[in-house]
């Protein structure tokens, strides 16, 4: 059976309705974090879809365990990259209003790692995707966000620093 023009190897019809619902937590948590990272910081835009990115995230590791429990030891390196990005997620979440570098580096951690997440898994089965290297699916990523998020960092650093120019 296919689900959204991908393979799923999984006979089980539980799993198959915990697939769903973990397809539609992540593309939540996909458009909620571009919405919540293009937002006006601190505006009501950019905390409510914050919000829905961490519930989001919070659902899409939920089911991620459970998936990983049901096709063990195959989904063993999905279950550690959903535990360390739902870790940078909560993490980025719990500090934003006390340590904004944390807060920053944190969730767009967590989005990194639900990319990479998705593309470990679904890389191969996805036109011009599968046409890369393995080892892509892993790095490209952190390879585009890693940049991005130094970059946050610093504005922000320099945005609250004393004597800047506001």
């Amino acid at each position: 059976m296919d689900m959204p023009g991908l393979p799923v190897t999984h006979p089980d019809p539980l799993f198959r309705i915990v697939l769903i619902l973990h397809i539609a937590a992540g593309l939540t948590s996909v458009i909620a974090g571009t919405v919540a990272t293009f937002s006006r910081k601190g505006r009501r835009r950019h905390l409510r879809y914050g919000r829905v990115y961490i519930w989001g995230l919070s659902m899409v590791f939920g089911t991620m365990t459970a998936m990983s429990v049901m096709r063990w030891p195959e989904n063993a390196h999905l279950l550690a990259i959903g535990c360390l990005t739902f870790a940078c997620g909560l993490t980025g979440y719990l500090s934003r209003r006390r340590f904004p570098a944390v807060h920053i580096t944190g969730m767009g951690l967590s989005y990194i790692g639900l990319l990479t997440g998705f593309y470990v898994d679904n890389g191969p089965n996805l036109p011009l995707w599968n046409r890369l290297p393995t080892i892509a699916f892993w790095l490209l990523p952190s390879l585009i966000g890693l940049p991005i998020i130094t970059r946050s960092v610093r504005r922000r650093s320099r945005q609250s620093s004393p004597g800047a120019d506001r």
